[in-house]
């Protein structure tokens, strides 16, 4: 039985940077190219029209930048995911858009296979960020003294869930799978699905890299003992 492909929508105002995509992408298997953007401007009526599941989304351009469109996105019912495409890896605009709602960001100059596979584990519902690499992003966008705000409200936000769930959402923020979770914490795969859910509910959050965001922010991701 096969499954239906990834619909894919790329937004880039380069035509030469889509061309590019377009070969790429039109070479993966399981993944579809349903149509291109060149301004965040039209994204909301191609999003509409093709539905895609995954919008690759580029941040910097002329009329509605990429961060725009992705935070008027989100706010959808049934909104795609979406990957940032940008050419630095700890800009603020990245940051911004990750905490909009983002899955994840791929660099431009990232091998082409790399870029597929970021593309299949946003619509397989993984984040493509690292604990290492949101740490990094957070440090340089943010100044120290937004640091003990930005603590207080995440460990503010955080209390809101039950023990279990706490768990859940330090491991989804070290980066850990449904199934590395589910062995750690001795629970079934449906069970940390389900709390995964509950905790994107409660704290009304679109995906797991803001749950890891948010886990980082209320300093629960420094490491332990038992994972060295």
């Amino acid at each position: 039985m096969t499954s239906n492909p990834i619909r894919l929508l790329l937004v880039d105002d380069d035509p030469l940077v889509r061309a590019g995509l377009s070969l790429m992408f039109g070479g993966a298997d399981g993944i579809e190219i349903v149509g291109e953007a060149a301004d965040g401007a039209e994204v909301p009526e191609r999003v509409a029209e093709l539905k895609p599941d995954v919008v690759l989304m580029d941040l910097r351009m002329p009329k509605v930048d990429g961060l725009t469109a992705t935070e008027r996105l989100r706010v959808r019912e049934d909104a795609p995911q979406v990957v940032v495409l940008t050419t630095f890896h700890a800009d603020e605009q990245v940051l911004r858009a990750l905490r909009a709602g983002a899955a994840g960001f791929v660099l431009k100059d990232t091998p082409p296979a790399e870029i597929v596979t970021a593309v299949r584990r946003v619509a397989a519902g993984d984040p493509v960020l690292s604990p290492t690499v949101t740490r990094q992003l957070i440090t340089r966008a943010a100044g120290p003294d937004t640091y003990t705000d930005r603590r207080s409200r995440a460990e503010a936000r955080l209390a809101a869930l039950a023990d279990r769930e706490r768990e859940v959402a330090v491991a989804v923020g070290r980066g850990h799978s449904n199934a590395e979770i589910a062995t750690r914490l001795y629970m079934s795969v449906a069970t940390v699905k389900a709390h995964v859910s509950r905790i994107l509910t409660k704290l009304d959050l679109n995906n797991r890299v803001q749950i890891a965001l948010l886990a980082h922010d209320a300093g629960l991701l420094e490491p332990t003992e038992d994972e060295g």
